[in-house]
């Protein structure tokens, strides 16, 4: 391990910062219904951070003890010279400062992107699938074709990257499938993480509707299989049970039934430099500005100082029916204004 230049990152609970989550695009080539509008309208190239910004603010972190950065979008494939940034920041596995580079996807380009970003160093991909019926899959991508992307997901492991499938837990919508994703995943050696959907960015009326809370998938789960708790952690929030009866792991993210704070160790950098020390709190810090404003890193490095100082110590998401009914903005939508097409991430 590299020693680091700089003191370390630590909040005021002691936690030290080891995981930076960088979205490089707000666009995407999908237009998932819990995520996003059909027609969506995107930020202003203008506004967004170059890939050399997003070098530099990520390398800055690197110096003050960050050991995984995790790309990501919108779909981060889709961004034009991506791989130059994965490129640059792969310097840092080669170091030794850096212990993981990865991402996120929807798979889409991983056919094309898979050999080149393996030998990147990058060894683990998540990759978000929600169902393996190919005319639902449509239907929630409202775009997306099931084919491209189980050829994407066997390019990556081909190419030698473990791949880990994410499922947004969707009642009415696929609740009636988790087990056969768990089967499908497991039978390819793939873990499976299932996430209840996110109280983030602008939240249509069906969203509430399709909530489903994981204790009861997996409670479910738990009628035929026998599910026992295992320590396995990749530094994000999912819990892990191990199933006896395939060998595989599944993980649950419950940012609404149970609050995963007390260790968080993470922060989100947009692709327009606005730092989120919590993803369930309206407060962020501009680290645009700071690089902008300099060639030199001292008012980064202060930026990232002050942002940290108030980094929570837990979010306050919160499901309120009866406020959504009303036609108000729902109490838990986290996402201000500024931040209006920001999309549901995964945060496994």
């Amino acid at each position: 391990m590299k020693p680091l230049t700089r003191p370390p990152l630590v909040d005021p609970f002691g936690r030290k910062i080891s995981y930076l989550r960088i979205s490089v695009t707000d666009r995407c080539d999908f237009r998932c219904v819990y995520c996003m509008a059909e027609n969506m309208q995107f930020l202003p190239r203008k506004e967004l951070l170059t890939l050399e910004e997003l070098d530099r603010i990520a390398t800055a972190f690197v110096a003050r003890g960050t050991r995984k950065l995790r790309l990501t979008g919108g779909e981060p494939l889709v961004r034009r010279d991506i791989m130059s940034l994965f490129r640059s920041l792969s310097r840092h596995l080669t170091s030794g400062a850096l212990d993981e580079l990865t991402l996120t996807t929807n798979g889409s380009l991983l056919s094309r992107y898979a050999d080149e970003l393996a030998g990147y160093g990058v060894r683990r991909i998540n990759v978000s699938l929600d169902t393996l019926d190919a005319d639902k899959f449509r239907e929630i991508t409202r775009r997306g074709d099931l084919k491209v992307v189980l050829a994407g997901i066997e390019a990556a492991r081909k190419a030698g990257m473990r791949v880990k499938i994410n499922a947004v837990a969707l009642k009415g919508v696929n609740d009636d499938e988790i087990e056969e994703l768990m089967l499908w995943s497991h039978g390819l050696g793939m873990d499976l993480t299932l996430i209840e959907v996110m109280p983030m960015g602008e939240i249509e009326v069906g969203r509430i509707d399709q909530y489903l809370p994981l204790s009861v998938v997996r409670g479910r789960l738990m009628d035929k299989y026998t599910l026992v708790d295992d320590p396995y952690r990749t530094g994000g929030p999912a819990r892990y049970v191990r199933v006896k009866e395939t060998g595989g792991l599944v993980g649950f993210i419950t940012p609404l039934t149970h609050n995963f704070c007390e260790s968080c160790n993470r922060v989100r950098l947009t692709c327009t430099g606005t730092l989120y020390m919590c993803l369930g709190q309206e407060d962020a810090a501009d680290l645009r500005a700071a690089v902008r404003s300099s060639q030199d890193d001292a008012l980064l490095y202060r930026a990232m100082d002050e942002a940290i100082a108030r980094k929570p110590k837990g979010h306050d998401f919160i499901i309120d029916r009866r406020r959504f009914a009303s036609g108000r903005r729902p109490a838990y939508d986290a996402s201000p204004a500024a931040e209006r097409t920001k999309p549901m991430q995964p945060l496994a």
